[in-house]
């Protein structure tokens, strides 16, 4: 399966309100905590893929998901091979992972406000240390990724947002060149 994302900066309050105008189904806040790791056999920053055990509080339910996403697909979106899976425990899955050589890199903490509109997934994200960002994204088969995108760029443009100014770096890569821009100043 393969992630199809757009994603630009943007404030929450007048996307919200497109949202509820076009009475977009309200999934509900999360918080989200992302642990990204390195791999001991490649340097993912060079090969474009992430490793993570994201931890997920919804609704008083927590959960832990570990997932992987391939380099990126094209050059227009975030479009990448995506595999993810509930993990039970995540102090074990953490264990596995620190077994094999794999170490925690960075942590990324975000609030998401989460809709669904046309097939699409509509997140309202508030990164600590970056700020206000929304993302559009779907699932789907490889020979889809065009008409995936182009979807996501149209309901991006009528919730009031300009596709063209999407961001295809990572949270984590942006959190990665913030720190990087303080440590040289």
């Amino acid at each position: 399966m393969y992630e199809v994302e757009l994603k630009v900066r943007a404030d929450h309050g007048p996307v919200r309100d497109r949202l509820e105008r076009r009475d977009a189904r309200h999934l509900g806040p999360v918080t989200q905590v992302d642990t990204y790791y390195d791999a001991p056999h490649r340097d993912f920053a060079e090969t474009d893929e992430a490793l993570r055990i994201r931890h997920e509080q919804a609704d008083g339910d927590e959960v832990a998901k570990l997932t992987y996403k391939g380099p990126l697909l094209e050059a227009a979106s975030k479009s990448r091979e995506e595999h993810e899976t509930a993990v039970a425990d995540a102090e074990a899955a953490r264990g596995l992972l620190d077994g094999l050589g794999f170490a925690p890199a960075a942590e990324v903490r975000k609030e998401r406000d989460r809709y669904h509109l046309d097939g699409y997934t509509v997140t309202l994200d508030s990164v600590d240390g970056l700020g206000e960002f929304v993302e559009v994204e779907t699932e789907t088969e490889t020979d889809d990724i065009e008409r995936a995108r182009e979807g996501a760029a149209a309901l991006l443009e009528s919730l009031g947002l300009d596709p063209d100014q999407g961001i295809r770096t990572s949270y984590l890569g942006l959190l990665l060149d913030t720190a990087e821009d303080d440590a040289s100043k």
